[in-house]
């Protein structure tokens, strides 16, 4: 269909205005189809999936509704889900930013009521709620429905198929006939049609061809995993895979803290995004993710809503969602931009019947993987020590030792036992479960390996590499070298030590400047203000499951 722009669709100038500073190149075919009929009162039914815009195509009319002047509810729109509401209701407050003084609030169950009775009571513009909890402030009064001019139902289908019939006809029926009903569906069956057939008037139905929802560039499999057991198998995909950026979706608060939490003691660079992280913390969050100072970021479905990254490996399902919705809107965050991308979701008992749920609704199959032994991820780490000491034996910066391996050979050891046994050492100090191996570092030694040039690794806080290039034998001004006891050799990355500072000291966007990696020890260069800090903060933190000493470099 050809699709007009949005400035042709009759909608006023502050919604344009919104619509323009979110980047809306062109009305989605739903919300070209409906906001007209919709603008010009009449009742509609939308059929339509997920991610085609619908949200937008049901707010917009909604917004041109709403007198500012009157603080009354005006404009209604009921959900499924509680965080389905809150979504909605960020979205409102997205197309309705440049309407002063506009006031929406999300009202659903399990939530503490006092809260909602507040905002209720000093006046609101437009609900959006939940059945169950949208009647219980019916019935106590809280909730008068005598000035709503539009109700719209988003998700119909799924609300009947939840047990709302009665909620919803009883909501319903509480709003004056004189009122604009607008009905969003992703089917039409028969619980549908009775429910337009009982408060619809005479509705104009648009329906938008289904599309596949998702590309082929994307991989899905799944693992059948325990979630005891759900930390471990991640461990092992992300250590036999390495994305550079993944996305680790959890179904609540709680659960994204403690994978996050879990995560960092084994030493992965995460952070975290749910409903209780400050938007100021919450951009900083993302600016880390995007940089790769940050490689791993655990999120709720309502937290993650409009990231838009496009170097994002893989989505992890470490809680498959409840509705194929979410499921689709998660993976769609990779394989973008020409990129393949893949998806691994978590599944054990019943929620295989979930699964074959996504696979319905998706039209495709998701293959079942086996979960990587341990055998093969310390193969894939026994591969990453081998490339490293290749590296290091051929830049040629390195100790020689000679002494010491002609004490061994002395004693009779053969040269590939000795070699076998460094192998074995070295495998031990980067191993997350191996014990810590102390380290013996003269004063001279040190100078010199910082001296030398930085064919072993050299590298700033974002990771860039930084070769054949000398550096500095002094912080630039203004800043401090630091003495990190860990190296390449331990399995130190740039952004996993940045990260870790970030985090730990808290520390503000900036504040680190070059991090130089060895194959025992790193130094760092960070802002001399917040030196003290970094050290004194960081006495307890460990990187890659390890303890380490943080101390001002000694010349």
């Amino acid at each position: 269909m050809d699709i007009p722009p949005f400035s042709k669709l009759g909608l006023p100038a502050p919604l344009l205005k919104a619509v323009e500073s979110l980047d809306f190149e062109k009305p989605s075919p739903i919300q070209a189809l409906a906001i007209p009929p919709a603008l010009a009162g009449k009742d509609l039914v939308g059929l339509s999936e997920t991610g085609s815009g619908k949200t937008a195509a049901f707010v917009l009319p909604a917004l041109t509704k709403i007198d500012l002047n009157r603080q009354v509810p005006q404009a209604l729109i009921l959900c499924p889900t509680r965080e389905l509401a809150v979504q909605v209701c960020e979205e409102v407050h997205r197309l309705g930013a440049n309407l002063p003084g506009l006031h929406a609030i999300p009202v659903y169950g399990g939530a503490p009521i006092d809260r909602q009775l507040r905002a209720l009571k000093t006046g609101v513009h437009l609900i959006v709620g939940t059945p169950g909890r949208l009647l219980d402030h019916l019935r106590r009064k809280s909730f008068d429905p005598a000035d709503i001019k539009i109700a719209i139902l988003d998700e119909a289908d799924r609300m009947l198929d939840m047990g709302f019939r009665e909620d919803m006809e009883s909501l319903l029926g509480a709003i004056h006939e004189d009122h604009q009903t607008l009905f969003y569906s992703a089917t039409m069956n028969r619980g549908v049609e009775q429910l337009i057939r009982a408060f619809g008037n005479d509705p104009e139905t648009i329906k938008v061809k289904r599309k596949s929802l998702t590309v082929a560039s994307i991989e899905q499999r799944y693992y059948e995993v325990r979630h005891r057991s759900k930390l471990e198998v991640l461990s092992r995909i992300l250590d036999t895979e390495e994305p550079r950026l993944a996305l680790v979706f959890c179904n609540t608060k709680r659960s994204v803290d403690e994978c996050t939490e879990a995560l960092l003691a084994r030493g992965y660079s995460a952070d975290r995004l749910h409903g209780d992280i400050t938007q100021q913390l919450r951009e900083r969050t993302l600016q880390r993710f995007r940089d790769g100072t940050v490689e791993l970021l655990v999120a709720t479905d309502v937290a993650a809503r409009g990231l838009d990254i496009d170097d994002i490996d893989i989505v992890f399902n470490y809680d498959l969602p409840q509705d194929p919705e979410d499921y689709v809107h998660r993976i769609g965050r990779t394989g973008r931009a020409g990129r393949t991308g893949r998806a691994i979701s978590f599944v054990f008992g019943r929620d295989i019947y979930r699964l074959q749920n996504v696979e319905r609704y998706i039209r495709q199959s998701i293959a079942h993987t086996r979960i990587p032994s341990q055998e093969e991820v310390e193969g894939k780490r026994a591969d990453i020590i081998f490339e490293t000491l290749k590296d290091l034996l051929e830049s040629g910066a390195y100790e020689p030792h000679g002494s010491q391996i002609e004490r061994l050979l002395d004693q009779g050891h053969a040269a590939t036992d000795i070699a076998g046994a460094l192998f074995s050492l070295v495998g031990s100090a980067t191993s997350r479960e191996g014990e810590e191996i102390a380290e013996d570092r003269s004063k001279h030694e040190h100078r010199k390996s910082f001296d030398r040039d930085a064919r072993t690794g050299g590298s700033d806080a974002g990771g860039a590499k930084h070769k054949n290039k000398r550096l500095s034998a002094d912080a630039e001004k203004g800043m401090t070298r630091l003495f990190l006891s860990l190296g390449k050799s331990q399995g130190a990355k740039p952004g996993e030590i940045a990260g870790m500072l970030y985090r730990e000291a808290g520390l503000p966007d900036g504040a680190i400047g070059k991090i130089a990696l060895f194959p025992r020890h790193s130094l760092i260069d960070i802002r001399s203000e917040f030196a003290e800090a970094a050290i004194e903060s960081t006495r307890r933190a460990k990187l890659r499951g390890r303890p380490f000493k943080l101390a001002h470099d000694r010349k």
